[in-house]
């Protein structure tokens, strides 16, 4: 639970708050007054307006916890003093940025301003005795960039902790009806706040709207998401961020179900298949590919198609793990695990670099120059299992199979065409791709050898092709 001190202006805007709400009660007409759950049960506050210099960014939002850590320095300004004009300021960026990439303008965000500018505001924030918004910190935002000089708030009272503050925040955000939701990490950093609170997971899960079995899934991929942070840690101390996996949910939740589906016959296989779709999300490849990776995959496609100039050799199984104190051992990964683990952790570590912002410049092109070959390779072994997918589905004669072969042949006749044209032929993997082409040939030439006893012309020249190629 994140707690910080009071601000600057504390004293000062609760004298002004303290004012402002009497002037309401004793003030001709109707208090205006908005209700907020708190301890489950409904809590009616006034409302006034609040001049928008004097009401501070809540540093314990959750609608911006996964970004906080988006810039190092920053985040530790934040951490450290939250209401600095800086940390102020960072807040306000990580507000109107996007959850996915908090430098680019949330199209969220946009609307709402759009919307604020056209209908006024139509709900209320909320504030603490001090200042501090609750609820509303992106209205805020919106208001001020609008040129508006005040935003109306609901107070709530002053004997409210910070407890209660999270509380009350989470309730209101948690809101069916809201209208803009909380970032998936987000959602999962609430869930793992109200756990280590010490609730109950069928609380929880009722409160976020969601089955007792999804409160589960949900936690364990935050655990995995923590894991690949923690082994993403390059030796310059560069790593990814949480921020790094928005976007990919329903990647992570297919991922969950998958590795249970594993887990249930084969630990060894279900952590295999665990780090070759980590690796294959972190390489930014959509579900519908990712559901190509199963247990056969790394043995099938992927350990063939990884760059020669990764040492996956130099990998050995170890020996059992002695726990201390008692007289049993762990058996360790196998060899498989262990060289899944480390192209995932290759993967990881190059995109850790290769987005650290303060990183050298000849580490980050060493880290893309990583990343691009091994997406080349992932990008290969995903159409080689998809390929042989949809032969495993559609039953094919060896003639039709050839066909095909021969019509990717033609495409790649046309492509050649235009990387001549555009001079943006990767000749290295033109080469490569030819040496492969040539084996496949070769034992296709054997195998038709074997039982073809009258070849006719196109087995003549397959026979005498692979002969002067030998």
């Amino acid at each position: 639970m994140l707690k910080f001190s009071p601000p600057p202006k504390a004293a000062e805007n609760a004298e002004f708050i303290a004012r402002r709400l009497k002037e309401a009660v004793e003030g001709e007409g109707p208090r205006e007054s908005v209700t907020v759950e708190w301890n489950g049960r409904p809590l009616h506050v006034g409302v006034i307006d609040m001049p928008l210099r004097d009401v501070y960014y809540n540093p314990a939002t959750h609608r911006i916890r996964a970004q906080r850590d988006h810039d190092p320095a920053l985040a530790t300004t934040l951490e450290s003093d939250p209401w600095l004009d800086e940390s102020q300021e960072y807040l306000n960026r990580l507000l109107v940025g996007k959850p996915t990439s908090p430098e680019d303008p949330d199209p969220d965000f946009m609307d709402l301003m759009t919307s604020l500018g056209e209908v006024d505001q139509q709900e209320p924030g909320l504030i603490t005795h001090e200042g501090i918004l609750v609820n509303g910190n992106t209205r805020a935002a919106a208001l001020r960039k609008l040129g508006k000089t005040s935003i109306r708030v609901g107070v709530l009272p002053p004997s409210f902790t910070w407890e209660d503050i999270n509380a009350v925040e989470l309730a209101l955000q948690l809101r069916p009806d809201e209208r803009r939701d909380y970032s998936y990490i987000n959602r999962l950093l609430a869930m793992e706040e109200q756990e280590l609170l010490g609730r109950a997971a069928v609380d929880i899960s009722r409160e976020f709207h969601i089955l007792p079995k999804t409160f589960r899934q949900e936690r364990w991929i935050l655990g995995v998401i923590r894991e690949m942070i923690d082994r993403s840690r390059t030796e310059d101390g560069s790593q990814l961020s949480l921020t790094d996996f928005e976007g990919h949910q329903e990647n992570l939740k297919e991922l969950h179900k998958n590795y249970t589906k594993e887990e249930a016959s084969s630990q060894e296989i279900a952590e295999q298949v665990k780090e070759n779709r980590i690796a294959a999300i972190i390489l930014d490849f959509a579900k519908t590919k990712t559901r190509l990776i199963n247990g056969k995959f790394q043995q099938n496609y992927l350990t063939g198609a990884i760059p020669n100039g990764f040492e996956r050799d130099s990998l050995h199984a170890g020996a059992a793990i002695p726990i201390a104190g008692l007289s049993v051992s762990v058996t360790p990964p196998s060899l498989s695990v262990m060289q899944a683990r480390a192209i995932t952790d290759e993967i990881l570590q190059a995109q850790a670099m290769s987005s650290a912002r303060h990183a050298p410049m000849e580490a980050r092109e060493t880290a893309q120059h990583t990343l691009s070959s091994m997406k080349k390779a992932m990008r290969r072994a995903l159409d080689e299992a998809d390929r042989d997918d949809r032969l495993k589905k559609v039953q094919q004669t060896t003639a039709e199979r050839l066909d095909d072969a021969s019509a990717a042949i033609n495409q790649s006749v046309s492509d050649l065409a235009r990387a001549f044209a555009n001079s943006s032929l990767d000749e290295e993997s033109f080469d490569s791709a030819l040496l492969r082409l040539k084996d496949s040939l070769l034992k296709l030439a054997r195998q038709a050898n074997r039982g073809i006893i009258e070849p006719g012309a196109g087995m003549e020249w397959l026979i005498k092709a692979s002969e002067d190629r030998t």
